[in-house]
């Protein structure tokens, strides 16, 4: 029998706090074959990226690691910190959930790229670049070879992991490990850098080490899974194995939990998820009952939102972002409206559109019957308070050094809906209402979970008494527990408040669970809008049914082998001069339109 790629032993990593040692993982040990992919799965906390970070040797002198992580019979904990560098990014690449972690944004994507190639490969500049242009092409970054020389920011969240998979892969390592590299991105190009890593693994007879919780990516990629849960791997089977029998209580209930698109099929109205304790599943789960009727609480009219590309020395205009064009559509008091679609579709930029958050180009927003795009400072100060946003990093929407009961507080006294004597019964009002202890109002950002810190963003989204909820990615990357219980929250508190919620998400199985209405955007257009259940059991437009079959199927026998897709997404880049041709619906049924042409 050949050796493994990596070996793991008895691995023990432990964090020292307040002068205490506290174990994260504990007796963690596994192997992994050449060309073998194994999935590391659990919730937020059992030590799944500890894991990952301990193998590479990246967590810092506050931490404690023991055992053996053998590579190809090399002793990883033993090696110099200089050894280890250059192990690391060329032998053993790494993609992290968070792409702006591992990009600088003071650097161009080509100098980043080329850095790698130039060190580890030994390229000379121009190689190098020619190199880096191909590497974007591989991950489907359109006009590659003019974003060369642009910074991350400029590129969408999806985009850049794109970007940062494409550094993890130049030099071709003998073991990827990728850590929830897919969450944060749109089920199409999920599927797409799926296809791509696995064929980069059958030319190089790569070994992967796949860290997630999407269940449909692990029954897709895994050839054996490893179950966490509290630092300890509590099961290890063959994946299809684990699947069909799990042993563990947890694993049980982890693999209870997943949700399967086409779940909600013959049920009109919004569900919530069934959660599970370490007992039973709740024996019913009650319907969101909302009624849809009246005037709309959002109207958007022919929004349309272009970016200036300048080049020279003379910086004139020489093109123009279409982020969006056109968009149109209304959304009701107690309503749920997703909005979904690829990374880069414009999505995001519509939401942040509608709160002027970002200034549109022109076309029409109207919010409770007032216009948001022709108002003032101190009407637009007034009408904010009935739209708020919840974004999807709730650390980035967080001050660190607020408490959060004082960042909770904050909206209602700059906007004086309540004296700073009312506000601390007011905040833990919020609190409890989403699911937390008034006492945690205390606490700073750090002291709380990814989920808790969700909940918090909730609850100083609602502390202004909103009419409509804009959540741009709320749950995308969230573990599956976490991500059910946030949904839950929202659709009992659109129950408890009537509130509107523009729900934009990549998500399709929660978009299924949560919607009323779906519209799905491409490339800066809603292609189709409709009632959820006609989106999904009565798709369309072409793009349509490639966004949902695109989605990754819980079910290891389902064998999916998913083509490498070599054309390029058309880029929304415009000469200056470029005027979008007019566009026409075709009504499917009531409520139901989708683009022509």
């Amino acid at each position: 029998m050949s050796q493994p790629v990596l070996s793991v032993k008895q691995l023990n990593t432990a964090f020292r706090t307040h002068g205490e040692w506290r174990p994260i993982v504990r007796d963690l040990s596994f192997d992994i074959a050449a060309g073998e992919t194994l999935a590391l799965v659990g919730e937020s906390g059992s030590g799944k990226s500890v894991t990952a970070m301990s193998i590479m040797r990246l967590l810092d002198s506050q931490a404690c690691i023991n055992g053996s992580v053998r590579f190809e019979e090399q002793e990883l904990l033993s090696l110099s910190a200089a050894q280890m560098q250059h192990i690391r990014g060329n032998r053993i690449g790494m993609v992290f959930q968070e792409p702006m972690t591992s990009l600088n944004p003071v650097l161009t994507i080509g100098t980043q790229i080329t850095e790698v190639l130039r060190r580890h490969r030994g390229m000379d500049r121009a190689s190098a670049r020619a190199e880096a242009v191909r590497l974007l092409e591989r991950v489907r970054i359109p006009a590659a070879r003019s974003r060369l020389d642009e910074y991350p920011m400029s590129f969408s969240g999806g985009m850049r992991q794109r970007v940062v998979i494409a550094i993890a892969l130049a030099c071709k390592p003998r073991l990827l490990i990728v850590d929830e590299p897919t969450t944060a991105l749109d089920v199409t190009i999920q599927a797409q850098i799926l296809a791509l890593i696995n064929a980069l693994q059958e030319e190089e007879n790569m070994s992967i080490l796949f860290i997630t919780h999407d269940m449909g990516v692990v029954a897709e990629v895994a050839d054996r899974t490893l179950v966490m849960y509290r630092g300890e791997g509590v099961e290890l089977a063959e994946t299809r194995q684990l699947f069909r029998q799990p042993q563990h209580p947890y694993s049980k209930r982890l693999f209870s939990a997943v949700p399967r698109l086409g779940a909600m099929a013959g049920i009109p109205l919004p569900q919530r998820f069934a959660l599970f304790d370490a007992a039973e599943p709740a024996e019913q789960i009650p319907q969101v009952d909302t009624v849809i009727n009246g005037e709309p609480i959002l109207s958007v009219k022919n929004l349309v939102m272009r970016f200036d590309v300048k080049s020279g020395w003379l910086k004139r205009v020489t093109g123009r972002i279409h982020a969006v064009e056109g968009v149109s559509f209304d959304l009701f008091p107690g309503e749920t409206l997703s909005l979904v679609g690829e990374s880069g579709c414009g999505k995001s930029t519509t939401g942040r559109a509608i709160l002027r958050l970002t200034s549109p180009t022109c076309g029409q927003v109207t919010i409770g019957g007032r216009d948001m795009l022709m108002a003032d400072a101190p009407t637009l100060k007034r009408l904010r308070t009935q739209a708020q946003m919840i974004f999807q990093d709730p650390y980035e929407s967080l001050n660190p050094r607020l408490r959060v009961g004082d960042a909770i507080a904050e909206p209602m006294l700059s906007h004086g809906l309540v004296s700073a004597g009312q506000a601390p019964a007011r905040v833990a009002e919020l609190l409890e209402n989403v699911g937390l202890r008034a006492d945690m109002a205390e606490r700073y950002p750090h002291q709380f979970s990814g989920g808790q810190r969700q909940r918090l963003c909730i609850a100083r989204a609602l502390a202004l008494n909103p009419r409509l909820i804009i959540a741009d990615e709320s749950v995308s990357a969230l573990d599956m527990t976490v991500k059910a219980q946030i949904v839950n929250l929202l659709l009992d508190l659109q129950q408890q408040y009537g509130l509107a919620y523009l729900f934009i998400s990549h998500d399709m199985a929660v978009v299924e669970r949560i919607s009323h209405r779906v519209a799905v955007m491409y490339q800066g257009e809603i292609v189709e809008i409709g009632s959820r259940q006609s989106i999904f059991c009565n798709p369309q437009h072409p793009y349509t049914r490639r966004l949902l079959s695109a989605v990754p199927v819980p079910d290891p026998d389902m064998n999916i082998k998913r083509s490498l897709i070599q054309d390029e997404l058309s880029s929304p880049l415009r000469p200056a001069d470029f005027q979008p041709p007019l566009r026409h619906y075709r009504q499917v049924e009531a409520g139901h339109l989708v683009m022509m042409n």
